[in-house]
C-alpha cells in the first residue's frame, strides 16, 4: 500500500528508527549519520510532505499534517514502534508524532527541535526557501551552520537538485510563510510535553542561527540535553558521527 510520501528503507534491525528532515532538506540530511550508525539499524528516512519526493503530498505545510502522514505512512507498512529523530521542523514533526500514538514511539531524539519556542529567524527561513542556485544555497547553508562547520559540497549539489523539481521552490515558500507566521513559530504545548512518558534527548548547539539555543530553557526537566558550544543549526550535518553515538544511546 502506498501512502504518497516518499520513503527510504535501509539497513536491518528490530525496532526501525524513523529519520525526519528539516525545513527545505530531504531524507539525503541523514545520509552520513546513517552511515556512522552502520548497516545493523533499519532506517526509515523520509521527504516530508512538501518535499522532494513527497513534493504534491496534499494540505503540505502544518507539522501536524507531517506528522500524521508518517504515522499513516508506519500503519500501511505495518510497523508498530520505532524509534523517532527529527532535525528542526522535524523534531517537532517528530514530538506530534509521539503526542498523537505515543504507543508507537520507543524513544525521541530531537536536534535543534521547532517548537520550543517563539522565536525563529524568519528573515533567513524566507531566504532559504526561496534560493534556488547553488550560491544562494551554499550562502543559507553556511549562515545556519557554525563557525567551523565545512558546509559539504554534496549537501549544496543535492539541496540544488531538489529546488529544480517545478513547484519546489513555490511550495517551500508557501510552508516557510505558515512556519514562520508574523515572524514567530508555534509553540509545542509545554503541558504535553512535560507529559511525555518515554525516553526524549534534545541536542542543541550555542551557535544555531535558526532557533535560539535559550529555547533549551522550555525543555522539561526529565528529558537528557546535549549542547555543543561550537555547533551551529545543521547538526546532521556539522557532527554527524556525535549524532549517530546520541541516536545509539536513544535507542538502547
Amino acid at each position: 500500500m502506498t501512502t504518497g510520501l516518499f520513503v527510504e528503507d535501509s539497513g536491518e534491525g528490530a525496532v526501525p528508527l524513523v529519520l525526519l528532515h528539516g525545513f527545505g532538506g530531504s531524507h539525503l540530511d541523514w545520509r552520513e549519520v546513517q552511515q556512522a550508525l552502520g548497516e545493523f539499524v533499519r532506517c526509515l528516512s523520509y521527504d516530508l510532505p512538501g518535499h522532494g519526493g513527497s513534493l504534491d503530498y496534499p494540505d503540505a505545510g502544518p507539522a501536524a499534517t507531517a506528522a500524521r502522514a508518517v504515522l499513516d505512512d508506519l500503519e500501511a507498512r505495518g510497523i508498530s514502534r520505532v524509534h523517532v529523530a527529527g532535525h528542526s521542523f522535524g523534531g517537532a514533526v517528530a514530538v506530534l508524532m509521539a503526542l498523537t500514538k505515543p504507543e508507537s514511539v520507543a524513544s525521541l531524539t530531537l536536534l535543534a527541535p521547532g517548537g520550543f519556542g517563539d522565536e525563529i529567524n524568519s528573515a533567513l527561513l524566507a531566504e532559504f526557501a526561496a534560493a534556488d542556485d547553488e550560491a544562494a544555497l551554499a550562502r543559507c547553508l553556511r549562515l545556519m551552520a557554525g563557525f567551523e562547520a565545512i558546509v559539504p559540497e554534496e549537501l549544496v549539489e543535492a539541496s540544488a537538485s531538489l529546488r529544480q523539481k517545478p513547484g519546489q521552490v513555490e511550495k517551500l515558500r508557501e510552508i516557510a510563510s505558515v512556519l514562520a507566521k508574523d515572524g514567530k513559530q508555534g509553540r509545542l504545548p509545554p503541558h504535553k510535553l512535560a507529559g511525555l512518558d518515554l525516553p526524549v534527548r534534545v541536542v542543541w548547539g550555542d551557535l544555531d542561527t535558526v532557533l535560539p539555543v535559550r529555547q533549551l530553557e522550555n525543555v522539561p526537566p526529565h528529558f537528557a540535553v546535549h549542547r555543543y558550544r561550537t555547533l551551529g543549526h545543521m547538526l546532521p550535518h556539522e557532527a554527524p558521527a556525535e549524532m549517530a553515538r546520541i541516536l545509539r544511546y536513544s535507542m538502547g
